[in-house]
């Protein structure tokens, strides 16, 4: 089994597609010029036509001078999307400031930047485009020009109303873009570490098929090393003993027996004919999973038992996998003892891995697995002493970002199997790691060709 790996490589961040941007000003254009073309020559209302015109071309001719600058599978930083979503805020406050302010039904689209901006770009971007939008409603609360109206009509909106107004985009604004934010960092969170766990998978599933590889390369390279191998022995009984040319050929002759033997090991590695490595018993996983982990001051006790025959799976890299990082963090928030325990009967195969160390965290044991949730409980002062408090706690905190479970539970889950996380009930303390396969999965990935 490959260790945990000590760090992952930090994914880089997404980058937004221009296209999407563009796609989205273009929507807004055109829902600006219909509203503006009903609103003026279908209701008859009065109101700055042309200078109004000019700000719905301005976001046009921006959109057509992007896509004759840049391919539409351009992708843009982060803050070059701030910065077009910036202009869209303030072309928007423009539009408005002509139509009436926050007296304009239409003035909860401005908040549209902000949203697109929680969803995709970073909290730091949204902040600074939440401040534009909200300098840019405040100003519209005190400076507008009279809302469109018939005729000889003139709105006159109470300022508390439009105080009312104020509040509402800016509750609103809150609300919508910590929601965005959030959701948006989970989703994110997932990719990448569903990217993580497949990158591991991927790197296991590379080293198990090193060994047909070897056997392939055994096999073309046979029959050439056979060749040279029968051609240096007759070479050197044509030189009598003495000569040099007869120990060169008895070199080349102990030289390419000694690449026969290392052909012949390589071959047997992954021989199909070998049903102990391709098929392996429960108990044997333990043992393999568990032998890497030894000799680290902490015993590891293996424990299988259960109704009738024991499940026999095939040999499956992300279980090993998966078993392996579970265990090692029983490794390492265990005081004396790890127990790596199997049980199965007729319809379920069950692995348990149980500690003595301090459990998972109450306030995060309900998350435990999802990605970047990783955290054990400290133990008090008087258990450890003043003086080892400090490291101990590092320790048992759990430093990392949670990932490890996170792909253990995923590769594991893939497999066909349902991980679990508890504490050990009192008087025990502790973790408990629950693994539950179907005894007909396993036993059917057991199964030979053959078979």
């Amino acid at each position: 089994m490959i260790g945990t790996p000590e760090g992952q490589s930090r994914l880089l961040d997404p980058q937004i597609k221009l296209d999407t941007l563009v796609r989205l000003r273009w929507l807004a254009v055109a829902g600006q010029t219909v509203s503006l073309l009903v609103v003026h020559y279908l209701l008859n209302f009065p109101l700055p036509i042309g200078y109004s015109y000019v700000l719905v071309a301005a976001s046009a001719w921006l959109n057509v001078i992007l896509k004759i600058r840049w391919p539409s599978s351009t992708r843009i930083s982060k803050n070059a999307a701030a910065a077009q979503l910036a202009y869209d805020i303030i072309q928007l406050g423009g539009l408005f400031y002509l139509t009436g302010g926050l007296g304009n039904p239409f003035c909860f689209l401005i908040l549209a930047p902000v949203v697109v901006s929680a969803t995709a770009l970073s909290s730091r971007n949204t902040i600074i485009l939440g401040a534009l939008a909200g300098a840019v409603v405040t100003l519209l609360t005190a400076f507008h020009m009279p809302l469109p109206w018939y005729d000889g009509t003139q709105i006159d909106l109470p300022p508390l109303y439009l105080v009312g107004v104020w509040f509402s985009l800016m509750c609103s604004m809150f609300f919508m873009a910590t929601y965005s934010l959030r959701v948006a960092e989970e989703a994110r969170q997932l990719s990448n570490a569903l990217a993580a766990s497949d990158m591991v998978l991927a790197h296991q599933k590379h080293l198990s098929a090193l060994d047909g590889l070897a056997t392939a390369a055994a096999h073309e390279l046979g029959t050439p090393l056979g060749t040279i191998y029968l051609t240096a022995k007759e070479l050197s009984t044509e030189f009598e003993k003495g000569d040099p040319l007869r120990e060169d050929a008895e070199l080349v002759y102990s030289q390419a027996a000694r690449c026969r033997e290392i052909l012949k090991k390589l071959t047997s590695l992954s021989s199909d004919a070998d049903q102990v490595f391709q098929r392996m018993p429960i108990s044997l996983l333990l043992a393999d999973v568990s032998e890497p982990h030894r000799g680290l001051g902490i015993e590891i006790n293996i424990k299988a038992e259960g109704v009738g025959p024991e499940p026999v799976g095939v040999r499956d890299a992300a279980i090993s996998y998966g078993l392996g990082n579970l265990l090692e963090n029983a490794v390492d928030f265990a005081e004396t003892t790890v127990l790596f325990e199997a049980k199965w009967d007729d319809k379920h195969a069950e692995i348990f891995i149980l500690d003595d160390g301090p459990g998972f965290a109450p306030d995060v044991l309900a998350r435990m697995g999802e990605p970047y949730v990783s955290k054990r409980s400290a133990p008090a002062i008087s258990e450890v002493g003043e003086e080892e408090f400090e490291d101990e706690a590092e320790r048992q905190s759990g430093g990392g970002l949670g990932l490890g479970f996170f792909i253990a539970k995923t590769l594991l889950e893939r497999s066909g199997g349902r991980v679990n996380f508890h504490n050990r009930k009192d008087p025990d303390h502790g973790a408990l790691v629950h693994i539950r396969w179907l005894r007909e999965t396993m036993d059917q990935g057991a199964q030979t060709p053959e078979s």
